[in-house]
């Protein structure tokens, strides 16, 4: 099982390089495998999407990471990391517990609690506008608006 995480692993990182541009080497990792017990590590930091499929070579799974690697700047932006799990027969803890048929895609708040579930692929504009809704995000908007100056619109 440790070969094949690796090689998962492997293959995400030259995704994720290649979602990272030539010219900015300080943007942050974007893509992870879901290969971890739980998410405490993100809590408070990160907003995990966790995408879930079969197999790689699902249809749904290699749209919904087309569509994340279209705009990952907002996702970046969002404090999004997207961690991925293909492999069913692996069991990991997280698809043990989020228990997905198939495709799924998860948006996890950074408080930890699941904000949803979607079984199709969903592009970034709807992800953000999840995002840009929650309690938390609403009140990094306007930290980041009273730290500029622009504290009215």
């Amino acid at each position: 099982m440790k070969p094949v995480i690796a090689l998962v692993f492997a293959g995400l990182f030259a995704v994720s390089a290649g979602a990272q541009t030539a010219t900015d080497p300080e943007v942050p990792t974007l893509f992870l495998p879901a290969d971890m017990e739980d998410l405490s590590e993100f809590h408070w930091k990160k907003r995990p999407v966790l995408v879930f499929a079969d197999s790689e070579d699902d249809p749904a799974f290699q749209s919904q990471m087309e569509l994340l690697r279209e705009q990952p700047e907002d996702l970046i932006e969002r404090d999004v990391i997207v961690l991925t799990d293909t492999d069913p027969g692996a069991r990991s803890p997280l698809r043990l517990r989020m228990r997905p048929r198939g495709f799924m895609l998860v948006l996890v708040g950074k408080d930890g609690g699941i904000k949803l579930r979607k079984p199709r692929p969903w592009d970034v504009r709807e992800i953000t506008r999840s995002i840009d809704k929650m309690t938390i995000r609403q009140r990094e908007i306007r930290d980041a608006k009273e730290k500029s100056g622009k504290i009215f619109d």
